[in-house]
């Protein structure tokens, strides 16, 4: 039976906080608005761009929601691209991946709030790129927690939902599993704490990848 593993990027794979901050920042200087905490801004990692912007602008009218996000996009963009930058991946992501990769009848996958700009230039990054057989972002789909991304990738890899599992940071990944009817796995090391996701669904957390084997193991020995 074909499983299927689904990983979240930012704060999952990629440790991109120092982006994220410094191009919300730049967005919010711009408009002229008070910076949210740098607390509030990691607390929305995971959502939709468009709708993290409105957590953290609640009371601004649309059209600075648009600057805001053009504005964010345009500054993260232009830093990605500077030779100096670098997303780097968490420790233990790639062996985590290539491990995965080699074992039979595991399909990986992406579901990321990320843009397909974004996630296709870490994509380009990154060696073990070829292993994840569906790669779904917030381009095509509602923001998380919404499943369709989960479902997209259960229909591009022909897996049900008791054969998939999510691996995610936020309690909008856990939110996005449950929706979908898939299981869930947390990560310590991301944006939100070990607490917030048992409580919105996740089986186990982990607090590295070299537990991520066994995590999967145990949920998939039914």
């Amino acid at each position: 039976m074909t499983k299927l593993v689904i990983f979240d990027v930012d704060g999952t794979l990629v440790d991109s906080q120092a982006h994220i901050i410094a191009s919300m920042t730049a967005a919010f200087d711009a408009a002229q608005i008070a910076v949210p905490s740098r607390n509030a801004i990691l607390s929305i990692v995971g959502l939709s761009l468009p709708y993290a912007i409105r957590e953290l602008a609640p009371n601004v009218c649309d059209a600075t929601i648009v600057q805001l996000v053009d504005d964010y996009k345009a500054d993260f963009n232009a830093n990605r691209i500077k030779p100096q930058s670098s997303f780097p991946l968490f420790d233990g992501a790639a062996e985590a991946i290539a491990r995965l990769a080699a074992r039979g009848g595991v399909q990986l996958a992406i579901a990321t709030g990320n843009s397909r700009r974004g996630l296709n230039g870490l994509l380009e990054t990154w060696p073990f790129a070829e292993h994840f057989v569906s790669t779904q972002c917030a381009d095509d789909h509602p923001s998380k927690p919404h499943p369709s991304m989960v479902q997209s990738c259960l229909a591009d890899c022909n897996v049900t939902a008791q054969d998939a599992v999510v691996i995610g940071d936020t309690t909008y990944d856990m939110e996005m599993a449950r929706a979908a009817r898939v299981a869930a796995i947390g990560v310590s090391w991301g944006y939100h704490g070990a607490g917030a996701l048992k409580d919105t669904g996740a089986s186990i957390v982990i607090d590295d990848f070299a537990a991520l084997d066994g995590a999967l193991d145990e949920i998939w020995k039914d």
